[in-house]
């Protein structure tokens, strides 16, 4: 088995995925539009050699809305407890469509690099959250809200 590479960029700085989609060798620039402003790079330099290595093994490469990208972050953060930046959110969105679209079947092996933290870019999620649980800088103050009471424990 080879290994796939997939594109996962932002709807609105896609350059390379829509490529891939269209069957183009010629990355067409755009003017970026989103929210995963790491990702907006509308003229990417290696893009030509980014398809390569794309369509080589038989990859693809796909497309998330911002509020695709948002629904990723709250994916993974309800999940896996873990708070990515909107990279992440792309990279979670495009997983999961290429798992609906069968590009990824279910019993694949598969890897995401996802690098960045929520911290960066948690403003963009403010009221789609639950309300910020605060607790007292103290054990004791931990042990209060996250020990389950005896009775459930039995």
């Amino acid at each position: 088995n080879t290994a796939k590479i997939y594109a996962a960029q932002p709807s609105g700085c896609a350059p390379v995925s829509r490529a891939v989609k269209d069957g183009s060798d010629t990355i067409q620039p755009v003017k970026a539009n989103t929210i995963a402003k790491s990702l907006a790079i509308g003229n990417p330099a290696d893009g030509y050699y980014g398809l390569e290595a794309i369509r080589e093994p038989g990859g693809y490469g796909e497309d998330v809305s911002d509020t695709e990208i948002i629904e990723g972050i709250l994916l993974r953060a309800r999940t896996e407890g873990i708070f990515a930046e909107t990279a992440g959110g792309v990279v979670i969105g495009v997983t999961k469509k290429l798992v609906e679209q069968g590009r990824i079947g279910e019993d694949d092996f598969t890897v995401l690099a996802i690098t960045g933290n929520g911290l960066k870019t948690q403003e963009l999620l403010v009221g789609r959250t639950q309300q910020r649980l605060q607790i007292e800088p103290t054990l004791d103050g931990f042990m209060k809200k996250f020990e389950p009471p005896l009775e459930s424990a039995i």
